[in-house]
């Protein structure tokens, strides 16, 4: 009993000791709040103080960096949760002047990834399109050294195979009767006129009649009334330009005969590839009716001059053909791998690294040692692309580190912190109209609040344009006449009901354009009348573009200085690689990417 009561004791007095040191601790916050109050009171009335910033606990979004705020919550933008921007380095000095700050979760997020600027050997795939022609130094035109008519023709048909030394035809002729005479009377006196003899023997010769020919006409002893054509050369007649009975002049062309066991491919290099090429290049190529071949050769000559028509220069590549597979006037398609064709080291960076906008190439360098991600937007100069990667010739040093992927997202969080970008490189806030909470965003030519139907349809239109354009690059007047029915279709279905207030009037400005130069193109058999109306379409589709969007993840703007008489011509594709509307094969790769639209 007495256990127990001590026991009682000892729980009452810990509860005791429990209480007063709550209430002592109670007693020194609330104390300490109140001393906190009244220097906060205080300090409030010393001006020139900034206290803004004092909490630790900014928040911002992973997202859209430029969000910042005091307290945590949603983003305004894209209601993702915010995060503390306390592992964000502002950064300090010139080297953060204009920088887009990061977050390390948002560079994550948006699949920011970059590249060091290096120095190599740039290898450039080029595509050439050629065709299959004869060896020119195997070729054998066959002439008429003398007056005559044609008594008998040995060859059937044009593409027959000859041996050389064979028959082509027999010729009879005055002259070469006369000729043979004075051989027979120079030959009874060749001991006491040696000169005589010869040249007579000399004559005959130079009209192509052989020794044993001419040993038989002295040992006959009388003149040989018909004469036999034969061929210089084993191989192909090409060309026949003769028929029995025809009478033919001196130096007149009678057949030609080529021998095609060695045939060359000549394909046509525009003028911006030939720094690439050289002799010795290696070089592939099929041809469409021996499919899954491919024929492996060099480079053998390239043409010395410029074709002022196609703006293009002819590279020669021998193959062999014992095999007969290769005929004469075959289309060939190659693929050429190069390095520059003085073969030195270039600065280069990849393709994905720049933004287009008119003629600016603009990339997003990296601050260096800055601790979060930081970029800052430099205008700089391309040269020559190779493959995946562009030479540069201005506005980059080697070691420099650039952002080869998500660099529109970079470029977006410039334009809404009103920081130099591609479609502001002057900096500074711009609106369009556009309301995200308080944020201003955008350009003049940023598109409209398209409704996504409208976007659908106009997207409709667009790929019933490409068409149209595919098939002005294959020069088909009938098959542009057809497609572009399909086009007006296409625009007829474009619901402008869906629009409202001045989208709507926009679209019905451009509306009437688009389709006079659709209807143009529809009632022309002409394939320039076409090319020019379509030149004229793509001045209004531009401005639809740009101003109601399409449902494409990139557009390419295209443009070929030589079109519409050198003034030049503009035109859509799905492709970057070049292939001119307003050409087609003549002129198929001029041209260049001008704007790339990412809608």
């Amino acid at each position: 009993m007495k256990n127990i009561i001590n026991k009682i004791k000892e729980n009452y007095l810990i509860l005791i000791v429990v209480l007063l040191t709550g209430l002592s601790m109670g007693y020194a916050f609330f104390n300490d709040n109140d001393r906190k109050d009244q220097v906060s009171e205080e300090l409030s009335g010393h001006e020139g103080h900034d206290h803004e910033g004092e909490d630790p606990s900014t928040w911002t979004c992973s997202m859209h960096p430029q969000i910042k705020q005091e307290e945590p919550g949603d983003c305004p933008i894209c209601g993702m949760d915010l995060i503390p921007l306390s592992a964000l380095d502002e950064g300090s000095g010139e080297e953060y002047a204009g920088a887009v700050m990061m977050s390390s979760e948002a560079a994550r997020l948006a699949d920011i990834q970059t590249s060091v600027v290096r120095r190599a050997k740039p290898v450039k795939t080029i595509y050439l399109q050629g065709k299959v022609e004869t060896d020119e130094s195997e070729m054998a035109e066959i002439t008429s050294r003398f007056g005559g008519r044609i008594e008998k023709l040995h060859i059937s048909f044009t593409g027959e195979q000859v041996n050389k030394g064979e028959k082509l035809a027999t010729l009879y002729s005055p002259e070469l009767v006369n000729a043979q005479r004075e051989l027979l009377e120079a030959y009874t006196m060749k001991d006491s006129h040696p000169a005589i003899y010869r040249a007579a023997r000399s004559k005959l010769k130079l009209w192509d009649l052989s020794d044993k020919q001419i040993n038989r006409i002295e040992q006959q002893s009388e003149p040989e009334l018909y004469f036999d054509i034969l061929s210089p050369i084993s191989g192909t007649v090409m060309q026949r330009h003769v028929s029995a009975g025809d009478y033919v002049k001196t130096g007149e062309s009678m057949f030609m005969v080529s021998d095609l066991s060695r045939l060359w491919v000549v394909f046509d290099a525009y003028e911006d590839d030939l720094p690439w090429i050289r002799e010795g290049d290696s070089i592939e190529f099929t041809v469409r009716s021996l499919p899954g071949k491919t024929f492996l050769s060099e480079v053998d000559f390239i043409d010395p001059f410029i074709n002022s028509k196609t703006r293009t220069a002819g590279l020669r590549v021998e193959v062999d053909n014992r095999q007969g597979e290769l005929k004469p006037g075959m289309f060939a398609g190659a693929k050429l791998y190069s390095t520059t064709a003085d073969n030195s080291d270039e600065l280069m960076i990849r393709r994905s690294a720049i933004l287009w906008t008119g003629k600016r190439s603009v990339v997003y360098v990296k601050v260096a040692d800055s601790e979060s991600p930081a970029f800052t937007y430099r205008e700089i100069e391309t040269g020559a692309r190779a493959g995946e990667y562009y030479l540069v010739a201005s506005g980059l040093e080697e070691g420099e580190e650039i952002a080869t992927n998500g660099v529109f997202k970079i470029d977006a969080a410039a334009q809404l912190e009103g920081k130099k970008s591609m479609m502001n490189p002057g900096g500074g806030k711009i609106s369009t109209g556009h309301d995200h909470g308080n944020m201003e965003m955008g350009s003049e030519d940023r598109q409209q609040d398209t409704p996504s139907l409208f976007r659908d349809q106009l997207t409709a239109f667009y790929d019933a344009y490409v068409s149209m354009k595919d098939a002005l690059v294959e020069t088909d007047a009938g098959k542009v006449k057809s497609r572009s029915r399909d086009v007006i279709n296409a625009l007829e279905d474009v619901d402008m009901a869906l629009l409202a207030g001045d989208a709507h009037m926009q679209w019905m400005d451009q509306l009437e354009e688009l389709e006079k130069t659709i209807r143009e193109i529809i009632d022309s058999d002409d394939i320039e009348k076409q090319r020019k109306a379509f030149l004229e379409l793509n001045n209004t589709f531009y401005r639809t573009v740009k101003t109601f969007g399409l449902n494409h993840d990139t557009v390419y703007y295209q443009y070929c200085p030589m079109a519409n008489n050198d003034q030049g011509g503009y035109w859509f594709s799905n492709e970057e690689e070049i292939r001119n509307p307003y050409f087609g094969d003549m002129m198929l790769k001029c041209g260049e990417v001008r704007e790339m639209i990412v809608n």
